[in-house]
């Protein structure tokens, strides 16, 4: 039952999104930079870090954003889905932070990299919660 001080429902869940996506970029930004740091390219680095990234915020997603009733939201399905989703953001983001390398240097996508994630993670969030979790 709710109370007038509880979060519920599509607030909850965005907020839990967010803070999920926080620790999630975190993980990702720092292997982002610590592997461009040991030169590795601007894209398989990309790659590697999302990877991270990703894993963290499925399984805490799963856990804790888009559980119902103490179940979590975790399986081979949604996995499957999460993945497609994955997929297209990555190529996004890969393509960003690509081009800001170029133009501007590794440095500047180190800074970049937290940016392009946030805009991403507000496109991703509807899919997540209609299709992926669902």
């Amino acid at each position: 039952m709710s109370t007038p001080s509880t979060i519920s429902g599509l607030p909850r869940q965005a907020i839990a999104y967010f803070i999920v996506g926080g620790v999630a970029l975190c993980v990702d930004w720092a292997a982002f930079v610590w592997m461009t740091w040991l030169e590795l390219g601007t894209a398989p680095a990309n790659l590697g870090a999302r990877l991270l990234g990703a894993l963290v915020a499925y399984s805490l997603n799963g856990l804790f954003t888009f559980r119902e009733e103490g179940a979590s939201k975790l399986g081979w399905q949604r996995m499957l889905r999460y993945g497609v989703l994955w997929c297209g953001m990555t190529v996004a983001s890969t393509a960003a932070l690509v081009m800001v390398n170029r133009v501007l240097g590794v440095q500047v996508a180190w800074l970049a990299k937290p940016l392009v994630e946030l805009v991403l993670a507000a496109c991703s969030f509807l899919a997540c919660k209609y299709w992926v979790y669902k």
